[in-house]
This record gives C-alpha cells, structure tokens and sequence, in this order.
C-alpha cells in the first residue's frame, strides 16, 4: 500500500486547480486525494475539523499534506488543535503564515470584505496559529510578480512576491525548509519545477 497525499485547496477554489500537480505527484509513485473545504462559510479553524475527521479515515500507511495558499492556514488550525497520526510530511504552498497585506486592503473597505467570507477568522489577516508542528515541514514560495493581487492591492506587496502573497509573508521560524520559485501564486500549481520539489521533499524532507 503507498503513502497517500492530500492536496489541499486555497480561497476561492474547488480542488480542480490541483488536479495538474496530482497527476505529476502520482509519476512519483503517490496515491492522491482532494479535500475540499467552504473557503468562505466556514472559518480555518472549523475546516480543520473537518480537516482531522477526513483524514482519520483514509486507509493508508502514511498520509502527506499538500496545501496551496489559504489551505495552509488550514493546516496551521489542524496542528494546534492536536497532531493527527500517520501524517508524513508536509509542503505549502504561497501561503501566507504571516498574513496577507492583499487580504488586509480587502478587509479594510466594507464592500470588498465580502470576498472573504469567514477566512478572516484567525486567518488570512495575521492572527492564524503559528506554525509549530514536529512534523517534517517546507515551504514553497513563488517569485514571479504576475497576479491578482497586484489589482487588489496595487502598490502593497512587497518584492518579491508571486502577484498575490509576498516571500515574506511565507516564512515562519517553525518551518524546517523554505525555498523559492520562479513561478507566480497560481502557476505554481502547474509547474514541473514545483511538483519535482513536492516530490523531493515528501520522500527525503528536504528540496535540494
């Protein structure tokens, strides 16, 4: 029986934009599953629930995690509340552990807020767990200034950055690894480059 990985989705998605690093993942030899979560009805911390309740019930060995954007907050909610078992390793991607500043020029008119739902709740903003998982952990940081944020926020994000979620903003001390891309915060999910680090790190714990 193989390891499984779950692919965790970020704000605004579905799962179907992991499909493309799922099909890669699986030429390493993984099986792959999609969890998703209401990014915008339920705040982190209830997906995280949700989160632990879906993961006690796959039937593999060991279970890796792969999280896009807001889906490591998630993460972040998930090892506060209690470490699951057989977890393996995990790899996030573009998430923003220290806040997002294109979240916070959101937050801060009353219109645009509504594009965020509940992932301001101890989220997006700053104010999510900090990363202290014993669980081997790397980050994933694209460097290619091509994205959404840029209209959401013009001017705010600080180089470099991925169009939407500043380097910065990705690092945390309890993270064991962290390494940069030349990749934006979406093309990320489609990248060669990104899937072979995936790869990398889920079978030695670490990307170079």
């Amino acid at each position: 029986m193989s390891d499984v990985v779950v692919l965790i989705h970020g704000i605004w998605m579905t799962t179907l934009e992991l499909r493309p690093l799922a099909w890669q993942l699986r030429r390493c030899g993984y099986t792959c599953r999609y969890f998703y979560y209401p990014s915008l009805r339920r705040c982190p911390a209830d997906n995280a629930r949700r989160l632990a309740t879906y993961l006690q019930q796959l039937d593999a060995p060991r279970v890796h995690l792969v999280a896009h954007s807001m889906g490591g907050i998630v993460l972040s909610h998930l090892f506060e509340q209690g470490e699951p078992a057989r977890i393996g390793r995990v790899v996030m991607l573009g998430t923003p552990l220290q806040g997002s500043v294109v979240a916070r020029q959101l937050y801060a008119r009353r219109i645009s807020r509504l594009l965020l739902g509940r992932a301001t709740e101890a989220g997006l903003l700053g104010d999510a767990p900090a990363w202290r998982s014993k669980v081997e952990s790397g980050m994933i940081a694209g460097t290619r200034s091509l994205g959404i944020g840029q209209l959401l926020a013009p001017g705010k994000l600080v180089p470099p950055h991925d169009g939407t979620v500043a380097v910065s903003e990705t690092r945390s001390p309890g993270l064991h690894h962290h390494q940069t891309v030349h990749s934006s915060h979406l093309s990320m999910l489609v990248s060669r480059e990104v899937a072979d680090l995936v790869c990398r790190f889920l079978q030695q714990g670490r990307f170079t």
